[in-house]
């Protein structure tokens, strides 16, 4: 049989086609605190949807160990309606080329755009509908204002988004198999080690490689 790899020798195969998640999102240079919190505020707030029911965390949920998702095979709506894909996670989205399953959003700005108008997810008639709702809170009176300085109308369906996307760009995991890479030769049990090495040789990093 042949000898399993030594602790070195899989960090530098797993650094080569793995690489560590960056603290940082490339392209997160206009992401002020004021921006992220706002997004934050945006993600968690069921206000977003027509019948206050729903918010972004309803089908990508950050809370209760549930990783960004709800564990559903597909994600009701607003108004019991269920979709025909479930709900990946935001958990490292921001790293994504194209995002929703088929790609056909850009990066993550675009991609918020469209759960809060669609008729089956949180039922928004249309962007006027959101901004006027959005515009009688306070609290987002103050918050666009600091997250979009000097722009005469903060509160606007593209500036909502870009939140969003700003507090989604924080969303990054660190994990051992990082730790493992940085140079912890205890991160990982020698299973996990075993298992890693498997990763590694059966072309398994074909589909799974990253950190993008």
């Amino acid at each position: 049989a042949q000898a399993p790899a030594t602790p070195a020798a899989l960090r530098a195969k797993a650094k080569d086609l793995l690489r560590v998640l960056p603290d940082r999102k490339a392209g997160a240079g206009n992401d002020t605190p004021a921006r992220i919190e706002l997004g934050r505020k945006l993600y968690f707030d069921n206000r977003l949807s027509m019948n206050d029911s729903q918010s972004c965390n309803t089908c990508h949920d950050l809370t209760n160990k549930k990783g960004g998702v709800d564990n559903q095979p597909t994600s009701e709506g607003a108004f019991h309606k269920r979709g025909e894909r479930n709900s990946p996670t935001t958990l490292n989205a921001g790293f994504h080329f194209a995002q929703f399953w088929d790609g056909r959003a850009k990066d993550l700005k675009e991609q918020a755009k469209g759960p809060v108008m669609n008729p089956v997810e949180m039922a928004m008639p249309d962007e006027a509908t959101v901004v006027k709702k959005l515009g009688a809170v306070k609290e987002y009176k103050d918050g666009f204002a600091k997250a979009f300085p000097g722009v005469a109308q903060p509160i606007g369906y593209d500036n909502m988004a870009e939140a969003i996307a700003a507090f989604e760009r924080t969303l990054i995991t660190h994990d051992r198999l990082d730790d493992f890479q940085k140079g912890d030769d205890k991160a990982l049990s020698a299973l996990e080690l075993k298992g890693l090495d498997l990763f590694l040789s059966i072309g398994c990093t074909t589909c799974h490689n990253g950190p993008v």
